[in-house]
């Protein structure tokens, strides 16, 4: 008689609004008992995405934490763990926004994009991957940015701190290709997102967070035996 299939558990940073609350939603629609750990600091927001993925089906537990501190990193995955258990996959998608040109942006807002973007990446990652490792099976994926391939002009934290995660990304894909855990680093364009609010780009130039969303529960479905290193998603209608 064959085992049960294992219902994943699923870690998401950054999942209380935009993308992460879409990427929540689109799990819990399409992988059937999905086990959502939502992590970000708002909690309010974080409990109104879990009941919305309650009622799609899944199991959702909400975990406030700031991923940029490692102290509550380290607190929330031994909190992750007692709830759920070992950890299938994990998608960095927390990460802020701030534009400033070179010559304005000062060492604390440069410091804050790192830590936002690229730090908290890798403190969530160190924290989750030696269980998947162990294990020799895994997903983690990672949320960069299209200013993580070409630099925007008056966001230069920013593109730094994405350019980082690209980078980061091919390491770790260097480093467990061989140990069962599939890396994916995610370049969206503009997205409609809290983001992108009063940016003044109208709507219907940008993708649907919902789009972006479904294209990592796609890249999660493939065989084992296939990972998409890098995936760009842009707007149709603009190269932005």
């Amino acid at each position: 008689m064959a085992a049960p299939k294992r219902i994943p558990v699923v870690v998401l940073t950054g999942a209380s609004q935009g993308i992460g609350a879409a990427i929540a939603v689109a799990f819990a629609t399409e992988v059937a008992g999905v086990r959502l750990a939502l992590v970000a600091r708002d909690s309010a927001n974080l409990a109104l995405v879990a009941k919305a993925c309650t009622a799609l089906g899944a199991s959702a537990g909400v975990f406030p934490c700031d991923v940029s501190d490692e102290k509550e990193v380290a607190e929330l995955e031994v909190a992750v763990r007692k709830r759920f258990g070992a950890v299938d996959v994990l998608i960095n998608n927390a990460g802020k926004y701030a534009g400033s040109a070179f010559l304005s942006t000062t060492t604390a807002d440069f410091d804050r994009m790192i830590a936002s973007n690229l730090r908290s990446l890798f403190l969530v990652s160190k924290a989750f991957a030696p269980g998947m490792v162990r294990r020799r099976r895994g997903d983690i994926f990672n949320m960069g940015s299209v200013a993580g391939i070409t630099a925007f002009a008056g966001a230069p934290a920013y593109s730094a701190a994405k350019f980082g995660v690209a980078g980061l990304s091919k390491a770790m894909r260097a480093e467990f290709q061989d140990k069962g855990v599939r890396v994916c680093c995610v370049h969206p364009g503009a997205t409609v997102s809290p983001s992108w609010k009063g940016s003044g780009v109208p709507s219907a130039r940008m993708m649907p967070a919902e789009d972006v969303a479904r294209a990592f529960v796609a890249l999660y479905k493939m065989s084992r035996r296939t990972v998409v290193e890098e995936i760009v998603l842009r707007p149709q209608l603009g190269d932005l």
